[in-house]
């Protein structure tokens, strides 16, 4: 469908006389310089290799971006009333005077809190919870004011409590400055520590700590330094170098705070490596050296590992060791053996019990094995669809359990169990919804859709039961990602309310690249069976459809960074099937950027994509890459976001797709492209200003679908405003 009667219509909704469309207005295009690669016998022609440039400083580069924000600002006026009444509506959902559930940890109850109209948090902490005395630990308000970006890092205190360590990125490239406050004066001091990733890991004597330094280039982490308190960085001694740029590593503690772990993983290996806190001028030593394959995690109790491995398991197995025995695989003892329909996800060891969390056929449960011969037990959850976890337990002596638990109508809730009485549980903190919201309002159901090949692909679908008729009326929101293993929980989000409140219909496909349905469900959509995950969300697509469960016209779909190459895919291989798309930072020139290391994290991820430098990876790359495979055709309507600063889907990815795409297709639909000049892969920082993004989407999405109409809550809003006024 041409875009001409569907804006015509929306200029009538939105009383604008001045909207415009593609056909006359074209964002100015930089001359074209060609340039051609030949590799595995094929010659690739880029047009618009120009538009990258590192240092995001050129003056061709940034009047090009500038051209395509003003084009989109001009193409969005028709938008503009719509965007402002969702972004109201967004955050006046939020819980002004939001705070987290306070923990017990040393000596102290740690917490952080908004206050009402400001957008950082602050982190404090209490002697008791009864106190009306809170020592304020930082204010991240004072910090990011006057920044355009601020990005909060880890936040850590010392193991006497008289130190805090937090760390800064005021670039959006995920690069932080450590900065270091005495808590006891209250002043800042001189340490400072620059390029890491944000995080340190205190030695048990106060004085030392170590964190991971940066490429500056890659952006890998992948050196750990030692930092003696009170002494230069240049004097800091490096610890670890990791030589495979495979791989990331990362640090954390040990539940009893006895051991620093350093942890280095791939796609498909890891190794764990330890290093006693006591004893800080020490040397990391391997659990177990790597070996190719095998990814393994260790947690401890007393004087034995409980090791979470996929050896002879595709779904993990949990097994124990005595520490002076571990690295003598055949030493390990089963504790949970494999089964190949649940994967093992996260185990928590207590002191007297052991506490499992498994997936199964996509749903996450939590198994309790008491050490003192108690009967083990599950907890008991009854919605179709959740998602739930391990909470912050600090505390390995406790006989506590706190986990969060959501689900698409229920806010994300922490209970607290005490194990010794199974399933007696208390509701701590329920996220609260401000405004017209009842969770009887709204339904989730939990679908297995067949693929084109027989597999099941799990569907989530949300919808307010009072708008919604199975009778392919309703518009469809598809929302997707496939890939790194990751899987995009059932959990609740208030924003979605604003799309569900006008009648649309909310999926999440769980397509093959995620871990839903297990190890097996992640390798099925890497490498070269990428195609999967393409098949999986338009076949959930056309399934949703005649399904009823929305109208084969009003189909929109999303996802951002890999979920961005999906969305890339999709619109190449089905366009039809949707009627617009938003692609956030979306990972579409896969071919030019794996053959590139010098791009950050490239290296890192060939056992996800594969190596093109190999003929039959290249091939295959080639086959579905959203860049290479723009055709002459028509496109459903685009928004298309990035920012300047992204440190994991460079801005030029994005930007050379979207000219690409004007130069070649063949419909008169929406293409806006959106660079955030401030931002990087996460968006806009701050509590408020990220729901901007979610109000441009959703009235990109519902201004096009003639959705502007007031919902429940701001008609409840404004009954709520006419009564007070009375």
């Amino acid at each position: 469908m041409k875009i001409a009667p569907l804006i015509l219509s929306a200029v009538l909704l939105f009383g604008c006389n001045n909207m415009t469309t593609t056909q006359a207005v074209k964002p100015p295009q930089a001359d074209k310089i060609p340039h051609s690669m030949t590799l595995h016998g094929v010659t690739r022609v880029d047009d618009y290799y120009w538009m990258r440039d590192d240092e995001r400083k050129a003056p061709k580069i940034i009047s090009h971006l500038n051209a395509e924000n003003a084009y989109t600002k001009q193409e969005f006026k028709p938008f503009n009333d719509l965007k402002q009444g969702l972004f109201d509506e967004l955050v006046g959902r939020l819980d002004k005077d939001e705070s987290s559930v306070p923990y017990f940890w040393h000596q102290h109850w740690y917490y952080r809190y908004y206050k009402q109209g400001f957008e950082y948090p602050i982190i404090a902490r209490k002697t008791a919870l009864e106190s009306d005395s809170e020592q304020i630990l930082l204010d991240v308000n004072e910090r990011a004011e006057g920044k355009d970006f601020y990005g909060l890092g880890g936040v850590s205190v010392s193991p006497d409590e008289t130190k805090l360590v937090f760390g800064e990125d005021l670039l959006s490239r995920r690069i932080y400055t450590l900065y270091f406050k005495d808590l006891t004066s209250g002043e800042l001091m001189s340490d400072r520590l620059e390029g890491t990733d944000g995080g340190i890991v205190w030695a048990s004597d106060n004085q030392h700590l170590f964190y991971i330094a940066k490429d500056p280039q890659t952006l890998l982490g992948y050196r750990v330094f030692r930092h003696k308190l009170g002494t230069a960085q240049s004097e800091d001694v490096l610890v670890y170098e990791e030589q495979d740029d495979a791989f990331y590593i990362s640090l954390g503690k040990s539940l009893d705070e006895s051991v620093i772990v350093l942890h280095a993983e791939s796609t498909v290996t890891s190794e764990v490596n330890m290093l006693d806190a006591n004893q800080p001028l020490g040397q990391f030593k391997p659990v177990l050296p790597r070996e190719e394959g095998h990814e393994y995690s260790v947690s401890k109790l007393g004087d034995s590992y409980y090791i979470l491995t996929n050896w002879q398991a595709t779904n993990f197995r949990l097994m124990k060791v005595a520490i002076a025995q571990a690295a003598d695989k055949s030493a390990w003892q089963d504790v949970i053996g494999h089964d190949l329909n649940s994967r093992i996800e996260d185990v928590l060891l207590l002191s007297d019990y052991m506490v499992v969390q498994t997936r199964e056929r996509g749903i996450s449960r939590i198994r309790v094995y008491p050490f003192n011969g108690q009967a083990e037990f599950e907890l008991a959850f009854n919605d179709p669809a959740y998602v739930v976890g391990f909470d912050i337990n600090a505390n390995q002596r406790s006989d506590k359990l706190r986990i969060y638990y959501s689900s698409p109508t229920t806010p994300e809730s922490v209970y607290e169990y005490a194990l010794a009485k199974p399933n007696e549980r208390e509701l701590l903190k329920q996220e609260k919804v401000l405004g017209a919201f009842n969770a009887d309002d709204y339904q989730a159901e939990r679908l297995f859709i067949e693929a084109r090949d027989g597999k099941e692909v799990p569907v989530t679908l949300v919808y307010r039961k009072d708008s919604f008729n199975k009778d392919g009326t309703n518009p469809l929101y598809q929302y997707g990602y496939g890939s790194y293993g990751y899987t995009v929980e059932p959990d609740f989000s208030s924003s979605v309310l604003s799309l569900l409140d006008r009648g649309v219909v909310y999926a999440i496909a769980h397509v093959r690249g995620s871990e839903m349905l297990g190890r097996a469900w992640y390798d099925d959509g890497r490498m070269l069976n990428k195609q999967n995950s393409f098949n999986d969300f338009i076949d959930v697509t056309k399934a949703l459809t005649e399904q009823g469960y929305g109208a084969k016209d009003k189909v929109v779909a999303a996802g951002g960074s890999a979920g961005g190459l999906l969305m890339g895919g999709v619109i190449n291989q089905a366009p039809e099937r949707y009627f617009a798309v938003a692609a956030h930072v979306p990972f579409v020139d896969v071919v030019t950027t794996m053959l590139d290391e010098s791009i950050p994290l490239t290296t890192n991820e060939y056992d996800e994509w594969g190596n093109p430098n190999e003929k039959v990876y290249f091939d295959y790359m080639l086959s579905y890459a959203p860049y290479d495979n723009v055709s002459a055709q028509d496109y459903p309507h685009l928004l298309v976001t990035t920012g300047l600063h992204d440190s994991q889907v460079q801005y030029f990815e994005p930007a050379k797709w979207v000219a690409k795409l004007r130069e070649v297709k063949t419909d008169d639909n929406m293409l806006l492209f959106d660079t955030d000049m401030e931002a990087g892969h996460g968006g806009k920082s701050g509590r408020y200003r990220q729901y901007d993004d979610t109000a441009k989407e959703y009235a990109f999405f519902l201004g096009l679908l003639g959705l502007n109409g007031d919902t429940v809550y701001r008609e409840q809003q404004d009954a709520m405003t006419e009564a007070a006024s009375r």
